[in-house]
């Protein structure tokens, strides 16, 4: 499955698959074959950021 292009449906996808699995950004990334950076910087576009502390983009 490849990831959603539309930025606020990757945000959604992405933060319930993390919520779901349990699973780190790293390991997600690494799951579907993209780069963490990438995917930080699509998603900051969007104005997401990261929060580590709770493994969610906000």
């Amino acid at each position: 499955m490849s990831l959603p292009k539309d930025p606020f449906i990757l945000f959604s996808y992405v933060n319930t698959q993390l919520r779901d699995t349990g699973a780190t950004l790293a390991e997600f990334c690494a799951q579907y074959g993209v780069s963490e950076d990438a995917l930080k910087q699509q998603l900051s576009a969007a104005g997401f950021r990261y929060d580590e502390a709770q493994n969610r983009f906000r």
